[in-house]
């Protein structure tokens, strides 16, 4: 059964959050990093889908993340807010999408978050957690997330409904690394329509 997300927030995050998605739309207006429908479901589709990781992930204070491919800040931001204690990492090779990004880390004052514009196999850095949401299909951002995940540290994928199919086309790279067979935990976000997403976990 796909889980509820029930994520509690206190009054200074939530205030940040509120903050961080009127940012957000003006800053979209400009560059539309999520296209004009997903607005008004910015909140459900994107930040709370940000946050489901929660379901899975605990990181204790100082250790790190890394989002691959952060795009409009997706993980990224809601995560650094979220999970103030932990240095969150996101990077993304198209320039314009990373000013962007910074310039929404500077109004929200989130000092917790880097922002890199590159390459991730350019990347060397090692990683307590590495992230990817709607970047590539499984095979290929396991190619580039592996590498980057400490040992006995997690990658987690983001995905939809057809995570079965990829899990399936990305068999030889997952026995390239050695990986065991990921965890899948489903959930639903609330809107009116049932919209699924899972998040497919490797142990490293």
């Amino acid at each position: 059964m796909p889980k509820n997300l029930n994520i509690t927030l206190d009054d200074n995050k939530r205030k940040l959050f509120e903050k961080y998605s009127q940012l957000f739309i003006q800053k979209n207006s400009q560059l539309n990093l999520i296209s004009k429908k997903d607005e008004k479901f910015l909140f459900e589709k994107h930040i709370l889908d940000s946050l489901a990781i929660s379901l899975v992930l605990n990181p204790k204070s100082g250790e790190n993340i890394l989002d691959i491919g952060t795009g409009g800040g997706f993980p990224s931001v809601p995560l650094a807010i979220f999970y103030d204690g932990v240095k969150v990492y996101g990077i993304d090779s198209i320039r314009k999408k990373i000013k962007a990004v910074e310039e929404l880390k500077q109004k929200l004052g989130l000092e917790n978050l880097t922002l890199i514009c590159d390459r991730v196999e350019k990347f060397d850095k090692k990683f307590d957690y590495v992230v990817s949401r709607a970047v590539a299909s499984l095979d290929k951002i396991l190619e580039y997330a592996i590498p980057h995940v400490k040992k006995g540290g997690y990658f987690i994928a983001y995905k939809s409904r057809k995570v079965e199919d990829e899990i399936k086309a990305a068999q030889s790279v997952i026995k390239k690394f050695h990986l065991a067979p990921p965890e899948i935990v489903s959930y639903t976000l609330p809107l009116e329509e049932v919209f699924e997403r899972n998040l497919v976990v490797f142990r490293v």
